[in-house]
């Protein structure tokens, strides 16, 4: 059989975990993360993580494999997860590959941009710089140097921007320039599925998840680490709704209601990622399992 990696994408709370524990155990096999924000040890409710219990005693790779003081780029991800999938594929032959961060996923079924190597003290300059003086003014620098690419970026995502940044400040050049779009050859065949719902059916699904954190404790676990709310894992979705209730800008109704707001208007911006992407079949998680097996016949 040829070595194959199933691919099950798809937004926030549409059902990934449950149906790739039950494809694993059903395959033998074992589960690659590709969701960015689980990858920190310290974070749990806000970022969804799996339970123990939900994992089912199957292997999740990359859940709990950084800390938040870690610099994890799409690059760094790609490199580590080919190594552990050259691995898994020794001895199995199917892998998962899940998860919500399209870049993410995109580095290992793809590969990216050959860029060049950056000095590590550059990389600590710029997330200092981060902290202290804000996104904005990174964000406003990389315009004046590569204003191409300014336009493309996601100017809200920290990552991204220093990414960037670190390149144009080390080379001299644009980041532009060393952008090709080449796919990689990679020694697998892939399926690549997106798991949707009805949109009805999904935002009440968001819904029912925020309210389940914030039983599960998601104010308290912000507050536990709020001196690091200037790093890039808490900066985003679920902690920096709760931040601005701490310093006064809202009331906790608000931060509630910002909290779903944000995350079904997050799930949908997922969907539109997957949805340019040329190669992902669509699915109901009901009828995942079943389209799985038919492709893999």
């Amino acid at each position: 059989m040829k070595k194959t990696l199933l691919v099950i994408a798809g937004p926030t709370a549409v059902g990934k975990t449950a149906l790739c524990v039950e494809m694993a155990k059903s395959f033998h096999t074992e589960i690659i993360s590709a969701d960015s924000r689980q990858f920190y040890q310290e974070l749990s409710i806000g970022t969804a993580k799996p339970s123990r219990d939900e994992q089912g005693g199957v292997k999740h790779h990359f859940i709990d494999s950084h800390s938040i003081h870690d610099y994890f780029s799409p690059g760094d991800f790609e490199r580590e997860a080919l190594k552990v999938l050259t691995d898994l594929f020794q001895t199995h032959d199917i892998v998962i590959l899940t998860g919500g961060s399209g870049l993410y996923l995109k580095a290992l079924m793809e590969g990216l941009d050959d860029m060049p190597d950056v000095d590590l003290n550059l990389r600590e300059n710029l997330m200092l710089a981060l902290e202290t003086d804000g996104l904005e003014k990174l964000f406003t620098q990389l315009q004046s140097l590569d204003p191409e690419y300014a336009t493309k970026v996601d100017s809200q995502n920290p990552q991204r921007v220093v990414r960037a940044l670190e390149v144009c400040l080390s080379t001299g050049k644009s980041y532009t320039s060393f952008r090709n779009q080449q796919k990689a050859d990679r020694p697998f065949e892939m399926i690549k599925i997106c798991l949707d719902r009805p949109r009805e059916e999904l935002y009440a699904r968001i819904d029912l998840r925020m309210d389940m954190m914030l039983a599960d404790g998601l104010v308290q676990e912000a507050k536990d680490f709020e001196a690091f709310q200037d790093r890039y894992a808490l900066k985003t979705l679920g902690y920096k709704e709760v931040y601005g209730f701490f310093r006064g800008e809202y009331d906790e109704a608000e931060m509630v209601r910002l909290l779903k707001r944000n995350s079904r208007h997050y799930a949908k911006k997922q969907l539109t990622w997957f949805r340019h992407q040329d190669d992902f079949e669509f699915v109901h998680p009901d009828k995942a399992f079943n389209y799985i097996q038919g492709k893999l016949k």
